[in-house]
């Protein structure tokens, strides 16, 4: 009977062992991250590990995910995935035939804090919650505490390499504050819908965006709109983003004499190169072009 009773002790405690760390992989975690941000807070906060393998899903030259439809080499990648890194609030439309075909994959929700407050694109909420710093450093803090329940072995350094990042972003953030907060000009033409978080954050009045909806290009009636407004700018200028083409922003700035800039939703990128900063050196590119085109004094 003792000899028994040790027996189910010992397969019980393999059992809960299994259940706390669910690496599978030759003894590794395997995390996937859904797209470029997630995958940038994922390195920062469980890269360097040996037993932790990182992999970003979408590939560089892909933009926002709301169209993105999956690869079978996706789904191959999927299978053998211990944990899956998503953005959530809508942004991975895929997200429900990820679930469906992988019952038990854990997924990490990166907007589940109630730190983050959600805006609307009329009815629908926009996603694009990363793109404010404050919000980028929320995500990090429900990542980590999350991936820290699924992955207990690791939560110190977990928890120390996401304070390492937060410090850093604290940084930038104040940073970020001290050059656009006392701008002389606010008013900004966008893109699409991926800058409000942004917006709201540092004080900024997007009274246009020139898609709706990325790589839909605006109707005749709202080229129309969207140059009316513009001619009312006290400084002209429009933003398009790295990852669509310029075009539509190219025909408003022939009509009104607006200079075109580029800021970067950092949507995409390079996941081979392993650099970790690759958000907060992205978001002062960001800031500079802001402090160029509108510390113009109108006139």
């Amino acid at each position: 009977m003792k000899k028994l009773f040790l027996l189910i002790f010992a397969v019980l405690l393999l059992a809960g062992c299994g259940e706390q760390n669910p690496g599978t992989n030759n003894g590794k975690l395997k995390i996937v991250t859904s797209f470029f941000p997630m995958y940038l807070d994922a390195i920062n906060i469980a890269g360097g590990i040996d037993s932790v393998e990182i992999i970003n899903l979408t590939q560089p030259q892909t933009g926002c995910l709301h169209d993105y439809q999956l690869t079978p080499e996706d789904m191959k990648t999927l299978e053998t995935a211990d944990i899956f890194i998503v953005n959530g609030v809508g942004m991975e439309s895929f997200l429900d035939k990820v679930t469906e075909s992988n019952k038990n994959l854990k997924i990490i929700d990166a907007s589940e804090s109630d730190e983050i407050f959600l805006l609307k694109n009329g009815e629908e909420i926009n996603p694009h919650v990363w793109v404010s710093v404050t919000y980028s450093m929320s995500q990090v803090k429900a990542i980590t505490r999350q991936l820290c329940e699924l992955d207990p072995t690791h939560a110190e350094i977990y928890k120390k390499n996401a304070l390492d990042y937060l410090n850093k972003l604290t940084t930038l953030r104040d940073e970020m504050h001290l050059a656009l907060d006392n701008l002389p000009n606010k008013d900004i033409v966008t893109f699409h819908e991926a800058f409000p978080y942004f917006a709201s954050e540092f004080k900024l009045n997007i009274v246009a965006t020139i898609e709706s909806e990325p790589g839909i290009e605006p109707t005749p009636q709202e080229l129309i709109d969207i140059v009316r407004k513009v001619n009312y700018l006290p400084v002209k200028v429009l933003f398009t983003e790295p990852q669509y083409s310029p075009t539509a922003a190219e025909t408003i700035a022939r009509e009104t004499g607006a200079k075109i800039y580029t800021l970067d939703p950092v949507t995409t990128g390079d996941a081979t190169t392993g650099n970790a900063n690759a958000y907060i050196d992205r978001m002062k590119t960001n800031m500079n072009t802001l402090v160029e085109a509108l510390n113009t004094n109108a006139g």
